[in-house]
């Protein structure tokens, strides 16, 4: 089965109450309003706190920008477009300080009590194989994926690949340049 694809432009932006950003909401699924699980680009251009999720596990990664500082129980957290995504509790509002202008960011949203998953780094060349049915990637830059042996789809830069039947099939992710930024998108949902 072919993916999804979207890019980040084909989502209209929506702004914050607090006015400090705007989110393009990529995936809702199974329902915009019923979700287990949300794929988010938030645009953050002032420092302040996150919304609170309670329930909710969180991934964050910041694609572009020179990052953001966080400030959670217990712990500051510095991420830059260098380091791998943060996952922490959604319940949390973590103070988030800019460090140098806004930030583009990449933001997975899963509700503990109906799905479990993960993001990761994408290593380009590297077969992914995992056994979770919702399946996604995110590149920042254009590239090229290929599910099971089948032909590359071509992939814009800022676009998100994605099948709620992707389960056990082996995706890899490369591109003519070499260089490569992008994040795997893994979950399943709970019974």
């Amino acid at each position: 089965m072919s993916p999804n694809i979207i890019t980040v432009d084909q989502v209209a932006a929506t702004p914050w109450l607090n006015g400090g950003g705007t989110t393009r909401e990529l995936v809702t699924w199974p329902a915009p309003d019923d979700w287990a699980l949300r794929i988010s680009v938030a645009e953050i251009s002032r420092d302040g706190p996150f919304s609170a999720y309670p329930g909710v596990q969180r991934w964050f990664a910041v694609l572009d920008g020179a990052g953001v500082r966080l400030r959670l129980p217990g712990r500051v957290v510095k991420l830059t477009p260098d380091n791998p995504p943060l996952e922490f509790d959604g319940a949390a509002t973590p103070g988030c300080a800019l460090l140098e202008g806004p930030t583009r960011d990449l933001n997975l949203m899963l509700k503990a009590d109906r799905a479990e998953g993960r993001m990761s780094v994408v290593q380009p060349g590297i077969a992914h194989l995992e056994a979770s049915r919702l399946r996604a990637v995110f590149t920042c830059d254009d590239a090229r994926l290929q599910i099971d042996g089948e032909p590359a789809i071509t992939l814009p830069a800022m676009s998100l690949a994605w099948t709620p039947q992707g389960a056990r099939q082996s995706w890899k992710l490369t591109n003519k340049r070499g260089r490569l930024r992008a994040f795997w998108i893994d979950a399943q949902p709970l019974p």
